[in-house]
């Protein structure tokens, strides 16, 4: 059984998805996803873990401040909930956007985690990313960086764009239709389309926050998977600066990998996080 609940933590309330009991762990999301991105494995995890799934601070149904949208931000957002629901360390979960938060949570509260399992995205602008770069950033990360400009454009047309980050590279089962809906209703409308590209406009700020943390060793052991189109790019970056770290790659799955290949993911998990 998922309950749904606001926490306010860290000066934002967050909309905050738990099941389960045992051991925590803490499932970050990344863009365009809610909370509801890891609904196909919640249920198995709740079976012995409390499982507690936050939508990040301006998207899904969490409050979307003016500012504060920094991988730092975020990080902070998951150790106000650890410390609101009165749990002492996690492990702690990390895909696309949240995998930067995810590290930063590892790195500079590494007595909070337990374990970290980050996820398909790049961090910052830590060596090991040169090859998945070669051709320059994802087009999007510019466009979504303008200030003001994404949102003029995309409004009364968000389904069709976000359905294009849904679609794009889609391997393995797809995304379901109820996670589907509830990005489409979670991304409409210019404030939310605003707190949603606020992200990629606090990447240059991330990215200095990651530099500074990234210079002591990462001590939580980590697991890096990979799928379509990141691959091990996430392994190579965490490969100079983790004192125990594995790294896998999943066949035949696109990036939003707990709708793609819930059933896998959940191996991943089961082996590392036992």
């Amino acid at each position: 059984m998922i309950s749904v609940r606001k926490i306010v933590t860290n000066g934002v309330e967050l909309n905050v998805a738990t099941a389960g009991a045992g051991p925590a762990i803490m499932l970050l999301h990344g863009f365009p996803h809610t909370w509801q991105v890891w609904e196909p494995i919640i249920p198995a995890l709740a079976t012995h873990r409390t499982v507690i799934a936050p939508d990040l601070r301006g998207l899904g149904a969490s409050h979307r401040p003016t500012s504060g949208y920094t991988a730092g931000d975020i990080a902070a957002d998951v150790v106000g909930l650890l410390d609101t629901l009165r749990i002492e360390r996690a492990d702690v979960v990390g895909i696309d956007l949240g995998t930067p938060a995810a590290f930063l949570v590892g790195a500079v509260h590494p007595e909070r985690v337990r374990k970290l399992v980050l996820m398909e995205a790049l961090i910052g602008r830590l060596p090991g990313a040169e090859d998945f770069l070669a051709g320059g950033p994802p087009w999007w990360f510019g466009f979504h960086a303008v200030p003001g400009l994404a949102e003029s454009v995309l409004l009364n047309h968000e389904n069709d764009y976000l359905d294009f980050f849904l679609s794009a590279g889609t391997l393995g089962d797809g995304v379901t239709d109820s996670f589907r809906r509830a990005v489409h209703a979670a991304y409409s409308g210019p404030t939310a389309l605003r707190a949603a590209f606020e992200h990629y406009r606090a990447l240059p700020r991330s990215a200095e926050q990651i530099a500074a943390a990234a210079s002591t060793r990462l001590t939580v052991p980590t697991l890096a998977v990979g799928s379509n189109p990141v691959a091990d790019a996430t392994f190579r970056q965490l490969q100079t600066i983790t004192d125990d770290l594995s790294g896998t790659v999943l066949d035949h799955t696109g990036h939003i990998i707990p709708q793609h290949r819930p059933e896998a993911l959940l191996a991943c998990l089961k082996t590392f996080v036992h």
